[in-house]
């Protein structure tokens, strides 16, 4: 399950359990088709929407414990039963799949957060579910992690996202740092956009190291799956920082390199956030 395909997502890999790999996939498999019905390809918006109440409409077959048809809702119906998994994370992931066909904008953060909230926050409260892990801290901090990686993401993808006609920096931002979307189309990187995207590194950063105690709470194979996965996140923050905030000419991505020096950060991962703890 490349971790490209869906970013917020941990990756069904080695290291997670196996008893769990399946119930992953099926997950990252409703997730990921409803995300492609919102995002690929040149339906109309109306088409995508239908779409995308079909699978509501599937998801309210499952809670009324009808059998449904299709081998996808299917699956997802054998791991929401084996698991006990909430029905609301998977009905706030369409929710914000539907906002992305409608919403090209976002005025402020708070209205960002929310759609994070929905968009990426719902993976991770699901993975807690399935490994039984499920107390307030633990969901409070898997909120933070994800939407940190849905921020980071998109301050990765700005040029991605801006050939899609769609901005995620909020507009309260833009102003304040003096960024207009014509630098945007021209992928100007000046003073202005290096301030702007600055701040909001730093923002990404600061709420993933407050929730990555949770990396260091959860036992086993899910807690250094979710090390590599902070460290991931952190990573790509500092090759933009590096490519000096310039995320139109080359996305930011992880190499060979990157892993190996995230394999290293993640083992020695308690004591660096001690030490961002004392100097916090």
């Amino acid at each position: 399950m490349p971790v490209e395909h869906y970013e917020n997502f941990p990756v069904a890999s080695l290291l997670l359990p196996a008893r769990l790999r399946p119930a992953v996939e099926a997950i990252y498999a409703f997730a990921r088709s409803a995300d492609d019905i919102a995002d690929e390809g040149d339906a109309p918006a109306a088409q995508r929407l239908a779409a995308l109440a079909a699978y509501e409409r599937e998801l309210d077959g499952i809670a009324a414990s009808r059998q449904p048809e299709l081998p996808l809702f299917r699956r997802l119906a054998e791991v929401i039963a084996q698991y006990g998994l909430p029905m609301q994370p998977m009905r706030d992931l369409l929710s914000a799949f539907a906002q992305d066909v409608v919403t090209t904008r976002y005025a402020t953060f708070d209205d960002l957060r929310d759609y994070c909230r929905r968009s990426a926050d719902p993976i991770g409260r699901l993975m807690l579910h399935l490994y039984g892990a499920v107390t307030p801290d633990n969901v409070a901090d898997a909120d933070r992690i994800c939407t940190a990686l849905q921020l980071i993401n998109f301050w990765q993808d700005v040029a991605v996202d801006w050939r899609k006609a769609r901005i995620y920096l909020p507009a309260e931002d833009l102003r304040a740092f003096g960024v207009a979307e014509t630098d945007i189309a021209a992928g100007t990187v000046d003073a202005n956009w290096r301030r702007l995207l600055q701040f909001q590194a730093e923002r990404a950063r600061s709420m993933m190291l407050t929730g990555a105690p949770l990396a260091l709470r959860l036992p086993g194979r899910l807690g250094w799956e979710l090390r590599l996965v902070v460290q991931g996140g952190l990573r790509i923050l500092e090759r933009i920082e590096q490519a000096e905030y310039d995320v139109f000419r080359r996305r930011p991505v992880l190499g060979p390199r990157d892993w190996l020096v995230m394999a290293g950060r993640a083992l020695t991962m308690r004591f660096r956030l001690s030490r961002v703890a004392q100097v916090g």
